[in-house]
């Protein structure tokens, strides 16, 4: 089993900065990819970044050139830094971890961490 606890999230202006942290515990060796998703009031659940156990990312185009994922491997943690936020990022920001070597297997959620960027 995977468990997943996200935390970091809060009240920020427009144009600040938020770290969003994700940490796994559990059999976290299974884990192969990690990722960050949100969700907006009245909107389906988003890819916002991804990353694999080979290093490569993938961000949606919304948030490329603003967020940042990274992963510590020895803390067991996954990381979101955003930059310069928008109104539109406000979400319920969820983390996600696939338990198996690849696509298909079964994927773990974190609880969520509200994220409002209001004046």
């Amino acid at each position: 089993q995977v468990q997943l606890v996200e935390s970091g999230g809060g009240l920020v202006q427009p144009g600040g900065s938020l770290r969003l942290s994700c940490a796994a515990s559990g059999s976290v060796f299974r884990i192969s990819a990690m990722g960050w998703y949100r969700q907006a009031p009245g909107k389906p659940r988003e890819l916002v970044a991804a990353g694999t156990s080979d290093g490569s990312t993938n961000y949606a185009d919304s948030v490329r050139g603003r967020f940042t994922i990274s992963r510590d491997n020895a803390k067991n943690t996954l990381y979101l830094q955003m930059n310069s936020l928008k109104p539109e990022d406000t979400a319920v920001y969820y983390c996600n971890a696939r338990v198996g070597p690849k696509p298909g297997y079964p994927e773990v959620w974190g609880q969520g961490t509200l994220v409002t960027v209001s004046l």
